[in-house]
């Protein structure tokens, strides 16, 4: 762990030996180090990288404020992955089949991001209950700010959506098979993340405070907007932890009709966001955590850090590390931009880099190419004080939002 010192401001505690760190990202940390509500320090994970609002792969714990682009718009964005008592022998030789019946399960992408009304006789049973342990609590955010009304909300409620999210069929050490998936609280949560970070910035612009980013705008606690937040990010991270528990269960649906055969599939489970803020206790005080992209790693707490499409991924236990605020890397991080990628690589090299991976290879992906992240072994390495690996998984099918 390396400490960069700000001045006139907290210092920066980086896990990140061994992966590099641009320049630009480390102007964003010191950036959000200079705000007065800062609690002790910035912690700054391996796979730390320029971000909108405020820097992916950073823990910023604040007293009294709140940061809406930190957290950002896609609010409880996180993971889900379970283990199930399938053996790779038991999966078919052709993986085709099984992520063409995940890709009809499951709506993902630009074309098919959403569930129209018609659709819901086939989501399973589960998808009732879990909206209308919502839709009160959704209500009563769309009563104050009416604008909220005009989302997707119900019909995005089981669809994985696009960018960077995905969903997969792994093998552990042991060729056990795991499903993982990775999204969060789809339009909804982008539409809440933009009206209060506009909000934030209208209140800065009205009291004259200066920043050295917009997007560093806040709100202080007790301010007309705060509560208001608050209880909205709650309920955009609770929305994003059901979307990923209803797309585990069309993905085992969709599994079991492939394979023909039951089987279990929670045996090892973990939902875990990665963009997210709430109320946590460090070094005896309450405090506000901002985790932007980055995952709560509690003593013995389990966690999941995914590798680029086509490298290995981790479930990981906390290791309860006080400095992080108890946290460790969201996955591998990008070392260059998506434009980046695309203009560098080719579709041939998305074919040679995701050859052992049944998935897409065509020109749309290749800003997902492994190449674009950061090698996860090193990332691995640089927090191997934070989180210990419990398992490793490979992935063989890989279906891209």
């Amino acid at each position: 762990m390396n400490i960069l010192e700000v001045a006139g401001g907290k210092p920066i505690k980086l896990w990140t030996d061994g992966v590099p760190v641009e320049d630009d990202a480390r102007k964003q940390l010191v950036n959000t180090a200079k705000m007065p509500f800062i609690f002790k320090h910035l912690a700054v994970m391996p796979d730390v990288h320029l971000g909108k609002g405020s820097t992916i792969g950073s823990v910023i714990p604040t007293v009294g404020a709140i940061i809406p682009a930190a957290v950002g718009v896609d609010i409880g964005c996180g993971m889900i992955a379970a283990r199930t008592s399938l053996h790779a022998r038991d999966l078919p030789d052709n993986l085709h089949g099984l992520r063409t019946a995940i890709e009809k399960a499951v709506p993902h992408g630009k074309t098919f991001g959403h569930r129209d009304q018609g659709a819901w006789d086939n989501v399973p049973s589960q998808a009732d209950q879990m909206w209308s342990g919502l839709a009160g609590r959704f209500k009563a955010i769309t009563d104050k700010y009416p604008r909220l009304e005009k989302t997707n909300n119900r019909q995005h409620l089981g669809t994985l959506g696009g960018g960077n999210h995905f969903i997969e069929v792994c093998l552990d050490e042991a060729d056990r098979v795991w499903f993982m998936l990775h999204s969060g609280s789809r339009g909804v949560g982008n539409a809440i993340g933009n009206l209060f970070i506009e909000l934030a910035q209208a209140d800065m612009r009205q009291h004259m405070v200066n920043l050295p980013d917009r997007d560093l705008a806040y709100f202080e606690q007790g301010s007309r907007h705060f509560a208001d937040y608050v209880e909205a990010v709650e309920w955009a991270q609770d929305f994003a932890r059901h979307n990923r528990e209803l797309m585990m269960l069309g993905v085992v649906a969709a599994t079991r009709k492939v394979l023909g055969r039951p089987f279990e599939a929670s045996l090892e489970a973990v939902n875990c966001h990665h963009n997210y803020v709430q109320k946590e206790q460090h070094f005896g005080r309450e405090v506000l955590v901002t985790r932007k992209g980055a995952v709560s790693a509690q003593k013995g707490q389990l966690g999941i850090i995914p590798g680029s499409m086509g490298a290995k991924s981790f479930i990981v236990r906390g290791l309860g590390n006080e400095e992080s605020f108890c946290s460790c890397s969201h996955g591998a991080g990008r070392v260059m931009s998506r434009t980046k990628a695309k203009s560098r690589f080719t579709v041939e090299d998305q074919q040679r880099a995701t050859a052992h991976v049944e998935c897409r290879k065509d020109k749309d992906v290749i800003d997902e190419i492994p190449m674009a992240y950061k090698d996860i072994d090193a990332v691995m390495h640089a927090q191997r004080e934070l989180v210990e690996v419990v398992h490793t998984l490979r992935q063989v099918v890989c279906v891209k939002g």
